[in-house]
């Protein structure tokens, strides 16, 4: 968990630095664009000790297949800041930069258990295609509410790339947690789905509510919507 953690953290605050480190301060428009600008040098100091952190449980406590696995995670993490930042940044040809950021986030989630010797793939595959397109959901409605600030950002976004996207991406939250219940309601079991339909639907209600709730704070629920998985995890150790 601690190098999980960390690596998620590292990868986040690498991607805000370069962008506040780039962008000029008067077009900045969101305060944690502001703050990474702000606190550059401290937060680079911070990234350092955390990476130096991370990479030690990672050499002591990781499974060699484990620790590979890792690394080769990290080189599309890499791929991606390096395209999606500097060199690509303005191109609309570039991947969108919401569906890069959904499969990282679900490589990250799985690299430990594939890492695993003898780890069967068929009983993860459903919960982390579920994972990936509520990752996906999340980043592509944020696309729509920042689609101003993005512009503003010089950064290319779902919503700037593509027509119609900012109607998929407030139909996908529904869409998910549809086909999450069915697939619950048809087994009868399996806390995956379960938790895909309620984060997807909690997901459609954020949406809905953002311009009545303003865009942070609609970022900020959108992220606490995806943590559904806690309630069984915690249930089970009641």
């Amino acid at each position: 968990m601690v190098v999980l953690g960390c690596s998620v953290w590292l990868a986040y605050s690498a991607d805000r630095w370069i962008e506040g480190w780039r962008l000029d301060p008067a077009t900045i428009g969101t305060h944690r664009h502001r703050f990474y600008q702000r606190w550059r040098w401290p937060i680079a100091a911070l990234w350092a000790a955390v990476l130096a952190l991370d990479v030690t449980v990672a050499l002591r406590r990781l499974q060699q297949t484990e620790f590979l696995a890792g690394v080769l995670v990290l080189i599309p993490v890499a791929a991606y800041l390096l395209s999606h930042q500097l060199l690509h940044r303005n191109s609309n040809w570039r991947p969108p930069k919401e569906l890069c950021a959904a499969l990282l986030l679900g490589a990250g989630a799985a690299v430990f258990s594939i890492g695993r010797p003898g780890t069967r793939l068929a009983p993860i595959a459903e919960p982390l295609a579920l994972f990936i397109l509520l990752c996906f959901s999340n980043c592509a409605l944020i696309s729509v509410w920042e689609h101003e600030i993005d512009r503003a950002h010089g950064q290319t976004s779902l919503s700037h790339q593509f027509a119609g996207a900012g109607a998929l991406a407030r139909l996908l939250p529904w869409v998910i947690s549809a086909v999450s219940a069915l697939a619950w309601a048809a087994r009868g079991r399996g806390p995956a789905a379960a938790c895909a339909a309620v984060s997807g639907v909690l997901l459609g209600v954020v949406d809905l509510a953002e311009k009545r709730t303003g865009r942070v704070a609609a970022r900020v629920l959108a992220d606490v919507a995806l943590l559904t998985p806690l309630v069984p995890v915690l249930w089970g150790h009641a």
